[in-house]
């Protein structure tokens, strides 16, 4: 064959393979611009916002309302998923295919749109790609758990006279006994020798007696020692429990059940308590972020077999009138607190002090909320001063006294002004 032929003959396959990889170069350029990040930093970011706004209605493995999100970055391109999120409704409305089969298939229920920037929602995507890919019995948070649980050590602290008392008791219960034997044995001692009186062997028989004994000064004064121990320690814990509503659990109007909602569901506090992070109170929440949820609910499940409790909700709703919520977490006026301070500025989980609400039917109050509960969190809690440029001047200062992590209590935590003004 000449090598006219020869070329003529490979050139078609030639520009077939010119042809496919250059597509296979174009899809690779495209897949590396919407490459999805891995820095843990931004996947933490996209947790924050994913709990915050895609838990009502979505989980990375389970149907909620919503689709299951896992692996969703394999099944659409970032650009598509970017474009959703912003505006479900004009994508369903352009006739994309996957998204009328997702319109369809969860009973026509349009997706609200949320203002979001590109790189807020690829953290998102981040954020559910790193879920993905960890199996569910070792998938845990990418934010670190507030340490401190001063609930614990408050509790060990009001029982330590408890066991003061406890153990003083004991002390005077083993010295009477050491009493009574060394009684014992001089009194033996005694009644051998032959040369004793009649009055002293009177005497002898008398300290043998039970009833003497009980009548006997030291038994005596023993018993009213005591009993007067007793009474004012109760007096005393009597006093220091004034004011406090540890484990207060009131009826509210509505049975509304935490353990359903943020830990089934795993909806973010902040979605409900919305000024939690922006206010010195966490709101309670009003009947329509209810309908935020119950109104998709109900347009999928129908108004049949609505419960009594929902109904509620609805009433609240069409006749203009709040729920009148018990309020169960009450500090004293003389006492300021600031909601956002500790949640947004100290990333002070809720349940340091809430303890575990997702596991709550029935709401209570968990901590005593004391003064000296307070303290104890501000001597032991570590400022986290990383990529704050606030602390850089007091932790160059504190580094400098100390080698120990900078408190709470080392800028100003237990001034009595910070909580009393």
């Amino acid at each position: 064959m000449t090598k006219e032929k020869l070329l003529h003959s490979i050139f078609p396959y030639a520009i077939a393979f010119l042809i496919i990889n250059t597509f296979s170069i174009t899809k690779a350029i495209s897949q590396g611009a919407e490459s999805i990040p891995t820095e843990s930093s931004i996947i933490q970011s996209g947790e924050v916002l994913f709990k915050a706004n895609c838990t009502v209605c979505h989980s990375i493995d389970d149907k909620v309302i919503g689709p299951p999100l896992k692996n969703v970055h394999q099944r659409r391109e970032l650009s598509w998923i970017i474009k959703f999120v912003k505006n479900s409704q004009k994508v369903i409305k352009s006739g994309d295919t996957y998204a009328l089969e997702l319109y369809n298939q969860y009973n026509q229920t349009e997706m609200t749109s949320f203002d979001f920037s590109d790189s807020e929602i690829t953290s998102i995507v981040a954020y559910i790609k790193n879920q993905s890919e960890i199996t569910p019995s070792a998938a845990t948070s990418i934010i670190n758990p507030q340490i401190v649980n001063n609930t614990e050590k408050n509790d060990s602290n009001t029982t330590y006279t408890d066991i003061l008392l406890i153990a003083l008791v004991a002390i005077l219960g083993i010295i009477l006994l050491v009493l009574l034997s060394i009684l014992s044995v001089l009194l033996k001692y005694i009644s051998k020798k032959n040369n004793l009186t009649e009055e002293q062997n009177e005497i002898i028989s008398e300290q043998k007696s039970l009833t003497s004994l009980l009548k006997s000064n030291f038994v005596i004064g023993l018993t009213v020692f005591l009993f007067t121990a007793i009474v004012l320690k109760s007096i005393i814990d009597g006093l220091f429990s004034i004011g406090i509503q540890q484990n207060y659990k009131p009826t509210q109007p509505i049975a509304f059940s935490h353990k359903l909602h943020a830990g089934q569901y795993k909806i973010d506090c902040n979605y409900c308590h919305t000024s939690v992070y922006k206010s010195k109170n966490a709101n309670i929440p009003s009947p329509n972020i209810c309908m935020n949820c119950h109104g998709v609910i109900q347009n999928v499940g129908g108004k049949s077999g609505i419960s009594p409790e929902i109904k509620k909700i609805y009433d609240a709703v069409e006749n203009s009138t709040p729920i009148e919520w018990i309020r169960i977490h009450n500090l004293p006026d003389l006492a300021y607190f600031n909601h956002a301070q500790h949640v947004q500025v100290g990333n002070v989980k809720c349940q340091t002090c809430h303890g575990p609400i997702e596991e709550m039917d029935v709401v209570y109050q968990y901590s005593n909320l004391t003064m000296g509960w307070c303290i104890n969190c501000h001597r032991e809690t570590d400022i986290n001063s990383k990529g704050n440029a606030y602390y850089d001047n007091l932790v160059k200062i504190h580094n400098k006294k100390s080698k120990t992590p900078m408190k709470v209590e080392d800028i100003g935590g237990l001034e009595c002004s910070k909580c009393h003004y």
